[in-house]
């Protein structure tokens, strides 16, 4: 539910943005520029889609009780992901970021990644080799919530600080932080998890 309403602004947002005319109020709009309109809104439906959609497939009951429509959403889901990665490559190779290169680079890791780990979570699902499955599928999970988190840093970072090393065109040094810390340090803490857990058999 905390996911919900991220998920729609986002994809309202690009909704809003592939229907609409050159007289747009947004950054992220360039009249006569249609390809990377098309990608970066396309990024944002499909992003937002992804971001409510993946909690459903770490539902042990479901996947139990319902392997087919786990099966099937996450066909949809790894989908959508490799889109959404897509869509954000391309913006940054025609337009580039708003933060300069080192934004470029941080966020074209995180779709990098983010295409990666779809890729491997069918590839394994595949070859039924399930426990390889599960640990793409859970880096997969950490990398389509990371648009949220990365808005979760900077609100709960204005709240406490008012936004001390952060600037509009996001080249602060918490800004600078923030181009890798929404993602990279989350999937170091879930390779912590897996080699500290007990092992889990997936049938």
């Amino acid at each position: 539910m905390v996911l919900l309403p991220f998920s729609l602004h986002s994809s309202r947002l690009g909704l809003t943005g592939l229907a609409a005319a050159d007289t747009l109020d947004s950054r992220f709009f360039a009249a006569g520029k249609s390809f990377g309109n098309h990608a970066i809104f396309g990024h944002m439906v499909l992003g937002g889609f992804l971001t409510l959609l993946v909690p459903l497939q770490l539902w042990g009951t479901l996947r139990r009780r319902a392997p087919a429509l786990h099966r099937w959403c996450g066909r949809l889901l790894c989908g959508c992901a490799v889109l959404t990665g897509v869509g954000g490559l391309a913006y940054i190779a025609v337009r580039g970021t708003i933060g300069g290169a080192w934004m470029n680079a941080g966020f074209a890791l995180y779709g990098a990644l983010l295409i990666i780990s779809a890729l491997q979570t069918v590839r394994y699902a595949l070859k039924n080799r399930f426990s390889d499955h599960r640990t793409w599928a859970l880096r997969l999970f950490v990398l389509s919530i990371g648009s949220w988190i990365y808005r979760i840093h900077y609100g709960v970072w204005y709240a406490l600080t008012d936004g001390l090393a952060s600037t509009p065109t996001f080249e602060g040094r918490f800004d600078l932080i923030q181009n890798f810390a929404f993602y990279l340090p989350y999937l170091v803490a879930l390779e912590i998890w897996r080699r500290w857990r007990k092992p889990v058999v997936i049938a």
